[in-house]
């Protein structure tokens, strides 16, 4: 099917979903999806790159991903369907740049599953066994680690296929302990050893300069954690009050993991024995396989030990089970922006699951882990895709005020016309941290996926198709400009140094710029916002309708909430 469903039989297909989740859920999935493999890794990898300075990145990094998400906010409460992510791109700009944003979108989520089984099997080569130390040789999985990864791949498939409500319960479970575990390391690891002079020696605070503490921001996995603000905005079909719950869910998620990064990054920036950072010379030269356990043994913490060898496996099966959940949904939004087959549009009626989707991607999972078996090279695919997803929020957003104003926002920030060009730059910049040749090759990725877009939209008749084309073509110069700027870009970046120092980066912020405003002028009224309209138009007539009951008398409050449920 070349075209996007019609509203009705669109509509179909979303009753089968349960609006289930509350705001409590909905946060506990988005911080299920920001406290994954992240935690376990991360602080040591932030410190490899930019030394103390790692600090900084965390809190950048938030910035960066709270900016984004409230623009992501107001589309995911416009538009409370699954897989929203994957949509709002083609609602403001048609086929053409819905489709780019979209896998772009689904390449960084569905990379994250066989990142987080990586990640468990990696902590678990750290265990005093021989078979257990054979399944990491330092850099990647061996066979028989690739193995175990790929028998937790399919248990976080059948933890989503029986039922929404199952996957609810356990999450929240998991995310309860998945919070405090990194907050008992951060205390214990702190009581334990706190060397404030790990800050002043090799190389002081920022041993590598401030442009490594950028690339930090969007190659340590600092992207890769934040990123799960997303799964909220993803499961929005199945929010009880999206106006509401999306939006809290998400800042919550952002906020509350800041703290918890944060104080994980100290700890472990203070408790690295000294000995250890003499005979590696650096951060960069640390080479633990499972970092915070390997601190914990250090100083005498086996207790500790053990639960983190136990949470190796909690966080980043939790983590794998959501993103195992919200790509299903992704996979349905692309079906029905017409660029899959029908089959993956199916939501089960009994249990609430679109199954043929979650197929779907347990073998795109197994593709990925085959071809990726580190969790370092994963984070970084998974983080530069991410950023290229992002860049279609801030202009999608005022898109959509200036081509439907009268559509219902129930969240509309007063400040989203500076916010969002804000977000645009932020989103740029990260893509340029992420450094040359990563960038291009990421890029590249992007294209390989256009085939399938060719496949759907090409046999439309050129009239039809123009106006597509014209549209997403500030997306892929965008793309193309930037694999330019990048190539050319500061040696620090891995450029070619044509571009000096600080130059660079406002170079990259007037692109951002530029094309934020391109983007926002080349939206147009095409047939899937046209479709929106209608849809979101019935269920306001619905709402009032149910609003009155047969006495003439408006309902209350409590009343209205339960029957938008």
């Amino acid at each position: 099917m070349s075209t996007p469903k019609t509203s009705s039989a669109e509509q179909g297909s979303h009753s089968n979903y349960r609006r289930s989740l509350g705001t409590i859920a909905l946060t506990a999935t988005g911080l299920g999806s920001i406290i994954g493999s992240g935690w376990l890794f991360g602080a040591e990898r932030a410190a490899a790159i930019a030394g103390p300075a790692a600090i900084l990145a965390w809190v950048i990094g938030a910035v960066v991903a709270l900016t984004i998400a409230l623009t992501y906010s107001e589309l995911g409460a416009m538009f409370p369907k699954a897989g929203g992510m994957v949509r709002y791109g083609q609602y403001s700009h048609g086929s053409l740049a819905g489709y780019l944003a979209a896998w772009a979108n689904w390449i960084a989520i569905v990379s994250v599953i066989p990142g987080e089984a990586t990640a468990s099997v990696q902590y678990m080569s750290s265990w005093d066994f021989g078979w257990a130390q054979g399944l990491y040789d330092g850099k990647e999985l061996t066979g028989s680690g690739v193995a175990v990864a790929s028998v937790l791949l399919v248990f976080y498939f059948f933890l989503n296929w029986f039922a929404i409500t199952l996957f609810a319960k356990t999450n929240t479970a998991i995310t309860v302990f998945k919070v405090v575990v990194p907050i008992m390391t951060a205390g214990a690891l702190m009581l334990a050893h706190f060397d404030t002079s790990n800050v002043k020696q090799f190389g002081g605070f920022a041993p590598n300069g401030w442009s490594a503490v950028f690339t930090a921001v969007a190659l340590s996995g600092i992207v890769w954690a934040y990123n799960g603000f997303q799964s909220p905005l993803n499961m929005a079909a199945e929010a009880r009050n999206p106006g509401k719950s999306l939006p809290k869910a998400v800042i919550l998620s952002i906020v509350i993991a800041l703290v918890i990064y944060l104080a994980l990054q100290v700890a472990f920036l203070m408790g690295v024995p000294a000995q250890d950072l003499t005979k590696a010379g650096s951060w960069a030269g640390l080479g633990f396989n499972s970092p915070l356990a390997d601190l914990s043994l250090a100083w005498g913490l086996n207790w500790l030990a053990m639960l983190l060898y136990a949470d190796a496996f909690i966080s980043p099966s939790g983590t794998g089970m959501i993103y195992a959940a919200t790509t299903s949904r992704m996979i349905h939004g692309v079906q029905e922006n017409g660029h899959l087959p029908g089959i993956f549009g199916k939501v089960d009626k009994k249990t609430g699951v679109p199954r043929p989707a979650l197929v779907l991607n347990l073998v795109i999972a197994f593709l990925f882990l085959a071809v990726f078996r580190g969790w370092g090279s994963l984070a970084e695919i998974v983080s530069i895709a991410t950023v290229i997803s992002y860049v279609t929020g801030p202009v999608a957003v005022m898109s959509l005020r200036r081509l439907s104003p009268g559509l219902r926002r129930p969240v509309q920030l007063r400040a989203m016309p500076v916010i969002a060009p804000i977000a645009m730059v932020f989103g740029s910049l990260v893509l340029y941290w992420g450094r040359w040749p990563l960038t291009g090759k990421v890029i590249l990725i992007m294209a390989v996926g256009l085939p399938v877009w060719a496949w759907y939209e090409l046999r439309k008749p050129w009239a039809e198709l123009k106006p597509h084309l014209k549209a997403g073509s500030w997306m892929v110069a965008y793309l193309l400009v930037m694999a330019a700027v990048s190539y050319c870009g500061g040696t620090e970046f891995g450029g070619r140094g044509f571009l000096p120092q600080g130059v660079d980066l406002a170079v990259v912020v007037v692109i951002a710029l530029a094309f934020y405003y391109w983007g926002v002028r080349s939206s147009w009224r095409n047939p899937s916002l046209v479709a929106a309209e209608a849809e979101a138009e019935a269920l306001a007539a619905a709402e009032r309708e149910a609003d009155t009951d047969g006495d003439g008398k408006g309902r209350g409050p409590a009343e209205k909430v339960g029957a938008g449920a």
